[in-house]
């Protein structure tokens, strides 16, 4: 069965128990990484799984919450592999391939050094051989692309398709994904307001993760609002409009993150939202199923 693991479900604050965000799902012999925020490859092997088995990454938007563990990621999986593994496939909003470039580039890549060290020196060589590697370590290869709105992607059982998320526009792009898996689909809706571009790519989804900032009424108090993130209430509107079996509330501020706030929050969602709830902890995973 298609399973989801939350790695990061919190916010640029950094907190005890949150930070970032960042989440894989693994739909038969892929796994699928969506975004890369702080830590990503630390909780990724806390979560049981590994670098060299992540096969995709899409990114929703390119606040660092979201991308900073991206130079970490790229060059634990490589020093990690063997020479065997699939390259690395990175999708993502306007950015997504200067970045790759801007971190690996021989020439005025910011961690070239790096590579080129460990694939001329004897040691590295060495370490790379005893891993299982055969002849010349191979240097990084990542394939990034850059993609808008509409099927982006189609891998051997599953599909995405991406859509505008209204967060930081005109400053950054943002996209959610829907992705069709043998066991059902899922959205993942990285930031973003209740919109109706969101609303209408979740249509009848079983599963859809949902940026849940703060408390709906602390939100609204704020001196002009705070735009370009959900609340508590907003997300399960938005959930609801859609008719999404579950919802799975991330990216949570630390004040929705405190106890007493947080029952409040849920209980704000379930008279909104008729479907099944879960709100998301990091280290956490999930079926598809119910």
């Amino acid at each position: 069965m298609s399973r989801v693991y939350v790695l990061g479900a919190g916010t640029p604050t950094p907190t005890p128990t949150r930070f970032g965000t960042s989440y894989v799902l693994q739909v038969g012999d892929d796994q699928v990484m969506f975004d890369c925020g702080p830590a990503a490859t630390d909780k990724l092997v806390k979560a049981g799984l590994f670098p060299t088995k992540i096969t995709h990454l899409f990114f929703t938007h390119h606040h660092f919450d979201h991308d900073v563990d991206y130079p970490c990621f790229l060059l634990c999986r490589w020093d990690q592999s063997i020479g065997v593994e699939k390259e690395l496939e990175v999708l993502g909003p306007t950015l997504t391939e200067r970045l790759t470039h801007r971190i690996l580039d021989k020439d005025d890549g910011a961690f070239a050094h790096d590579w080129i060290a460990r694939t001329n020196h004897p040691g590295s060589q060495r370490v790379f051989e005893l891993r299982g590697g055969k002849g010349k370590r191979p240097p990084p290869s990542v394939s990034a692309k850059d993609i808008g709105p509409g099927k982006v992607y189609s891998g051997s059982d599953w599909e995405v398709t991406a859509d505008i998320a209204e967060h930081a526009q005109p400053w950054l792009d943002s996209l959610a994904y829907r992705v069709e898996t043998p066991d059902g689909s899922i959205v993942f809706t990285g930031d973003t307001k209740r919109c109706q571009s969101v609303t209408d790519l979740a249509k009848d989804a079983d599963v859809m993760l949902v940026s849940c900032w703060d408390d709906q009424d602390r939100m609204d108090r704020e001196e002009d609002g705070l735009t370009g993130i959900c609340g508590t209430v907003d997300a399960a509107q938005m959930a609801q409009d859609a008719g999404v079996k579950k919802l799975v509330l991330t990216h949570i501020g630390p004040g929705l993150a405190r106890h007493g706030d947080m029952e409040k929050g849920i209980g704000d969602v379930k008279a909104v939202y008729d479907g099944e709830l879960i709100f998301a902890e990091e280290l956490m995973n999930f079926g598809m199923g119910g």
